[in-house]
């Protein structure tokens, strides 16, 4: 057993050699990861049921107070302006000559609107009165009219409407005719003449600054409560003699345009048609009344006013009026 003891101590060592180097030789060895994640294995899902809810969206009824609002359909403006001119010369003025003046005129103009569909009605009441004074001459009035107007429409399309409405006209003081070489002729005076007409029919209103009336069913009463006026006024504004009122039947066209053309520039025109169905052509009426202002500032305006007006009850040649006044006007609301 000795003799042989060398060698199981020698075929021990071999052994552990080999197995060492075994070792070392499948540390080195490269790892597959392909043939690994062919078999991994998933970890185990939660088992638990999972409950999923699909999203709705629907009204809810919201309890809201109600607000303390009140919609208001009227519409007013009030304008109030008055034009003073005045003019001053020495005694012997010898360069052109001329008298002192001094004319002071005042407009007060009221509108009102009421819009609420189908409804629009729309009233004016226009009152102007001026005098002026001449030295060595006593007042004379520049300017009088009493203009007072009511619309009510119902409308039936997009620009159309029918349409009735209520105007009357007159003036405040007495008119003369002035002569140099003789006395004054009165011509006029309150409700001598006074118009008051009723008119149905269509209205055009293609927008806020274009209105056209067409009264095909117009009545005009004409009132002359001063008879003597006869015996100044010839055609006696188509009343009778003697007598106080004249009833006429009329197709009426009355066309308005007011718009701001430029910037603090407004023009503001009316014109107004009359034809009697009972009278001659000839006695078909026309009126044209225009204003043009120039707003300087707040307080301000510069206004050129004109009329025309052709009417054979009256005269039978067309008579015109112009004025340009500079004054204060103050609007409401301003």
């Amino acid at each position: 057993m000795l003799k042989n003891r060398p060698g199981y101590i020698v075929l021990v060592l071999s052994m552990l050699a080999l197995s060492a180097s075994a070792q070392k030789v499948d540390s080195l060895k490269k790892i597959d990861t392909a043939t690994l994640n062919k078999y991994h294995i998933d970890p185990v899902k939660n088992t638990l049921p999972v409950r999923t809810r699909i999203l709705q969206i629907r009204q809810e009824a919201v309890p809201v107070s109600m607000l303390d609002y009140n919609v208001n359909y009227w519409r007013k403006w009030i304008s109030v302006a008055l034009n003073f001119s005045q003019s001053a010369n020495s005694n012997h003025y010898s360069t052109g000559g001329g008298s002192s003046s001094i004319a002071l005129n005042g407009d007060f103009d009221y509108r009102t609107e009421y819009n609420k569909a189908p409804f629009d009605y729309v009233g004016e009441l226009r009152l102007q009165y001026g005098s002026s004074k001449n030295k060595d001459q006593g007042s004379r009035k520049t300017i009088d009219r009493i203009f007072f107007d009511n619309k009510l429409a119902t409308q039936m399309s997009k620009s159309w409407y029918f349409f009735g409405s209520l105007t009357f006209e007159s003036q405040f003081d007495k008119g003369y005719v002035y002569n140099n070489n003789g006395p004054s002729l009165l011509i006029s005076r309150f409700m001598a003449p006074g118009f008051l007409t009723e008119s149905v029919g269509f209205e055009y209103k293609p927008s806020r600054f274009v209105d056209v009336r067409l009264g095909t069913g117009t009545a005009r009463q004409t009132f002359l409560i001063d008879t003597t006026l006869y015996h100044n006024q010839p055609a006696n504004y188509n009343v009778k003699k003697g007598k106080k009122f004249r009833n006429d039947l009329a197709f009426q066209v009355v066309a308005t345009f007011v718009k701001d053309i430029a910037k603090n520039i407004n023009l503001n025109t009316r014109y107004a048609l009359f034809i009697p169905y009972e009278k001659h052509i000839s006695y078909i009426t026309h009126r044209v009344d225009a204003q043009l202002g120039a707003q300087v500032n707040r307080l301000i305006r510069v206004t050129v006013n004109g009329t025309f007006v052709y009417d054979k009850s009256v005269n039978g040649k067309p008579q015109g009026t112009e004025g340009m006044a500079l004054g204060v006007v103050y609007r409401f609301p301003n």
